[in-house]
């Protein structure tokens, strides 16, 4: 079908024309991503964005509104001026000011690398439609991945072959035994919810850690979202920590060869750090403190700093191969891959402060306003830090589950990047092999769990206070 141009030859096959002759394609990740990305017809993709970003509406609006309603009832009761108030309080930022302040002062940073960023794609857009004066939101994807191809020589469909998804499980779980000093026990006979999800036993030396559940492909009910949860949390000489990895990457058993999106691989990094950091520092004496349970501010940071093993081309060529002739990736490649990558960051920053502001006003500026509804609040904050204007039929609070489980601190993405892109430092010439760093990383960020501030714990591995000044030239250049 033509509205399936432009898209990878396994998609399509996935995606068979019914007896009707139509083909379905869902707001599934799965789905949504790669047609953003790849799919020719502009219509088709404006089409999918406007159903993606209305999920949950209108019915999710009454039951945000009680919800932040609510919250708020419960913070006057404990005397703060507003929900924002209270959940900072335990965090590294402390107070909900020093959020704000910190929104405006990465927007300010990001402002001129997104200018930047956004005249590339109108460049690459005005080669295929010369009298073209703006990129819309529901085509960021798409000319992304084109000047991706032009400036980078990088083409996300051609790396894809060397992300196989059983490799790239067993890659990830071979680098993190040598890089951590733990190995991997295969589970046949645990209890689990889908016969699809492996089990594996951690062990360090001869002695079992902790337990791992991979629920990683897509069926129908299933939560569509990528995430680590806590089956169980450790406790020092009573019970092992047990967690569970759950992603929506293709099926083995459905595609052959099951092929990843390189942001997919990412993602998959991202979320393993999680749960490496649940089972590495859940051997504390309290369960308060057991696995990730540092200040919520801080749990992304292992995780993001977790994506740099899978940015580097010593890591991915011990497995990324090639699915038809088994080469390693060239490092040629993975530079191409890096430098693709680092495009777009100051649109992603920009997005990002978009998101954190609404996470942070609707639980703070809602105490002072209740009339004003969580979707004015969107449109002010998009029109206020976000490159593109808001979309019109669009509703993503609708479906923005960070307003509820994170409520007022979706800052902490960047938050934890900053901190993330400090640890780096750490690791002369990006060399992510250096044994030396690595364990005295696990030691002193991992291990430790949430048994010290998570101030003192980078403090312990980078001899100092963390600083911004890494974030900022990363963001500059």
């Amino acid at each position: 079908m033509s509205d399936l141009a432009g898209m990878p030859g396994d998609f399509c096959e996935a995606h068979a024309v019914d007896e009707d002759g139509f083909v379905t394609i869902t707001t599934d990740y799965p789905d949504y991503r790669p047609f953003m990305i790849y799919a020719e017809n502009t219509e088709a993709r404006k089409e999918l964005f406007l159903c993606f970003h209305s999920r949950a509406y209108p019915k999710n609006e009454d039951v945000l509104k009680k919800m932040i309603a609510r919250r708020q009832e419960l913070a006057r009761l404990l005397g703060y001026d507003s929900w924002a108030d209270y959940v900072m309080e335990d965090k590294m930022i402390k107070t909900s000011s020093a959020v704000q302040n910190f929104i405006d002062a990465i927007d300010a940073q990001a402002r001129i690398p997104a200018q930047r960023d956004y005249d590339a794609l109108l460049a690459e857009k005005r080669l295929m439609y010369p009298d073209a004066t703006e990129v819309e939101e529901f085509e960021k994807s798409f000319w992304e991945e084109r000047a991706k191809r032009r400036n980078f020589n990088f083409d996300s469909l051609a790396v894809r072959a060397y992300f196989e998804y059983n490799k790239v499980q067993d890659g990830l779980l071979a680098l993190t035994e040598e890089l951590f000093g733990i190995s991997y026990q295969r589970v046949d006979d645990a209890v689990v919810w889908h016969s699809s999800v492996d089990v594996f036993d951690v062990f360090r030396a001869e002695k079992n850690i902790g337990r791992i559940y991979l629920d990683m492909h897509p069926r129908v009910y299933k939560y569509k979202h990528a995430a680590q949860f806590t089956l169980q949390s450790g406790v020092a000489g009573i019970q092992l920590p047990e967690g569970v990895l759950v992603c929506n990457f293709s099926d083995p058993s459905t595609s052959s060869p099951a092929l990843m999106d390189h942001d997919q691989v990412t993602t998959f990094f991202h979320e393993f750090g999680h749960l490496l950091h649940h089972i590495l520092g859940g051997a504390q004496e309290f369960i308060y403190f057991s696995g990730v349970a540092t200040e919520r501010d801080f749990v992304e940071a292992p995780s993001k700093f977790f994506e740099e093993w899978e940015m580097d081309a010593a890591t991915l060529k011990r497995f990324a191969h090639h699915t038809e002739t088994h080469e390693q990736i060239p490092t040629g490649l993975v530079e191409c891959m890096r430098a693709a990558d680092e495009f777009g960051k100051g649109l992603f920053v920009r997005r990002q402060m978009v998101f954190a502001a609404l996470s942070l006003h609707c639980y703070n500026r809602r105490a002072t306003d209740p009339e004003i509804s969580v979707h004015d609040l969107g449109v002010l904050d998009q029109t206020q830090y976000g490159q593109f204007p808001h979309t019109e039929g669009t509703y993503h609070e609708c479906s923005f589950g960070h307003l509820d489980g994170y409520s007022a601190i979706y800052y902490t993405y960047m938050w934890s990047l900053v901190i993330a892109k400090d640890l780096l430092s750490k690791f002369p010439d990006h060399d992510m092999m250096n044994e030396v760093e690595t364990r005295a990383y696990a030691r002193s960020i991992l291990e430790p769990g949430g048994s010290k501030d998570a101030a003192d714990l980078v403090k312990d591995f980078l001899g100092r206070e963390y600083s911004f000044d890494a974030f900022n030239t990363w963001l500059a250049t």
